[in-house]
């Protein structure tokens, strides 16, 4: 039985029209609506490395660049500088940034956009001291666990022993739940039956009770309600206050980062977002192609695959208004 012809629909491949449609239709549509702030971040897929742009308001994706190394200040200069020609083309005009902790931005920002306000990511922020906090819950469970008393093998019949297997046993729960339930010394909003079970599980350890009043300030620091300056003053002070107990001061070394002064730049501005979700959006949506579809391997391919996906994007509008006069034509049929 001999094979029929090639099934041709759906073979032409449109990369390199896509690409090219980016660089000029594509960006006039995404800076149309330009909001002032964006949200920049690095993307690495093996070998490779993906920049990308993106409107942090109204999550347009507006430029990227497909790196065949780890970046650079340079590159990230470069990479700055081209985008600010085209907004200069546009007589478009950037007012805030937002990136994460990486030390690859500061210095490329202050050298292409001057005194642009820049805003380190709150979520990367938080997530870090929540780190530190979880591992210094898990250092006090370590230390439960080393005061348990050694028991021989069998049943405890004397007084001594059964009084010490009580005593192992009340450890041993007392750090069953702190692992259960470590979830409450981050957790931003605790409900009252939340709180009456911190205060249960930390009956008896003070410097657990100190960790949790820590990160409530922490999590007030980011209030849009008070001012840079103000949260500032906060910061100094819970500072001062971490830096009095040893246990503390060794464990939250992330509190005295100069990125929490960066995180609360936000504050003084209601326009500029306090994350990096924007760009974390389109990132999450390139690992997940990176799933699918295969043939993506090789620089000139990320390059052209992203390109598709941005005019999918430029597309979607006129997608849902189709989809919506179809759905009103069936109800009145």
């Amino acid at each position: 039985m001999s094979r029929g012809p090639r099934f041709r629909s759906g073979s032409r491949r449109r990369e390199k029209k896509g690409e090219e449609r980016v660089s000029a239709a594509y960006l006039d549509w995404a800076l149309a609506d330009f909001s002032g702030y964006i949200a920049a971040d690095e993307l690495y897929d093996g070998p490779y490395c993906v920049l990308s742009i993106v409107d942090n308001r109204t999550f347009k994706r507006l430029v990227y660049e497909v790196l065949d190394h780890d970046p650079t200040q340079v590159d990230i200069s470069r990479f700055f500088l081209a985008f600010r020609e085209k907004l200069s083309a546009r007589g478009l005009r950037l007012r805030g940034i937002t990136t994460d902790g990486s030390p690859l931005y500061p210095e490329p920002i202050r050298a292409v956009f001057g005194n642009v306000r820049h805003q380190v990511c709150e979520f990367h922020v938080l997530k870090e001291i929540n780190k530190a906090i979880l591992k210094a819950v898990a250092q006090v469970r370590r230390d439960l666990k080393n005061k348990q008393p050694k028991l021989s093998r069998g049943r405890p019949m004397s007084p001594v022993t059964r009084q010490a297997a009580r005593a192992k046993k009340r450890l041993q729960d007392k750090i069953t739940a702190l692992f259960d339930h470590r979830h409450l010394f981050v957790q931003h909003v605790l409900t009252p039956k939340d709180r009456q079970l911190l205060q249960r599980i930390t009956r008896g350890l003070p410097v657990l009770r100190h960790l949790r009043s820590v990160v409530d300030e922490v999590y007030r620091l980011f209030d849009r309600r008070c001012r840079t300056e103000t949260a500032l003053k906060k910061l100094a002070t819970l500072r001062r206050r971490v830096r009095r107990f040893q246990f503390l001061g060794h464990k939250l070394q992330k509190l005295f980062s100069p990125h929490i002064e960066k995180a609360l730049t936000f504050l003084d501005d209601s326009l500029l977002p306090s994350t990096s979700n924007a760009v974390e959006r389109g990132n999450r949506r390139h690992r997940k192609m990176q799933k699918t579809v295969y043939r993506v391997r090789t620089r000139e391919h990320i390059s052209q695959r992203i390109a598709l996906d941005l005019l999918r994007d430029a597309q979607s509008p006129a997608r849902l208004n189709t989809t919506y006069s179809l759905h009103q034509q069936r109800k009145c049929a």
